[in-house]
């Protein structure tokens, strides 16, 4: 078995018939992260837009940040997909990176907004009972979304790095 640059023959994963994996398999992979972040993300942002718009008369701050949410998703996507025009052959390396960086916005997404959808509706419901938690609730909100930024974040570190 050969010794790959990447993954060395001790590698069972990367290494297992490396030289038989074809242009297709490695533009499906490429193509398979983008489909996961936006599928994840938009799950995310439709769940959290669906659990905070049940009180919607009383906020709309919630059902805003978790539409934001499935923008991060797209700026990676558009980000990953300008590579994969860009090159008519890719390595292996590229596309499990470019997955990596789609895995890492689609379930930072959903996770952010599970927490936008969880914490909108019991803030707004709060916030019609006692009008001092808005300040509290908006900052919870804020924290939920910033997980979605970190997974931006990493997916655009992963996505620059796959070039080397």
């Amino acid at each position: 078995m050969a010794e790959s640059e990447y993954a060395p023959k001790f590698s069972p994963f990367f290494s297992f018939q490396l030289q038989y994996v074809s242009l297709t398999n490695r533009k499906f992979v490429g193509s398979a992260n983008e489909l996961s972040k936006m599928i994840f993300g938009t799950l995310g942002a439709a769940y959290g837009t669906a659990k905070a718009g049940i009180a919607i008369s009383g906020s709309l701050i919630p059902v805003i940040m978790s539409g934001i949410i499935a923008v991060y998703g797209l700026v990676v996507a558009v980000v990953i997909h300008g590579d994969l025009n860009r090159s008519e052959s890719q390595a292996l390396y590229t596309g499990f990176m470019h997955l990596g960086a789609g895995l890492s916005v689609g379930f930072t997404g959903l996770a952010a907004g599970y927490a936008i959808g969880i914490v909108g509706d019991a803030g707004v419901r709060a916030y019609m009972q006692q009008s001092r938690v808005y300040v509290g609730m908006i900052l919870i909100l804020i924290f939920a979304e910033v997980l979605g930024l970190y997974g931006l974040i990493v997916g655009l570190i992963l996505n620059s790095k796959s070039r080397a």
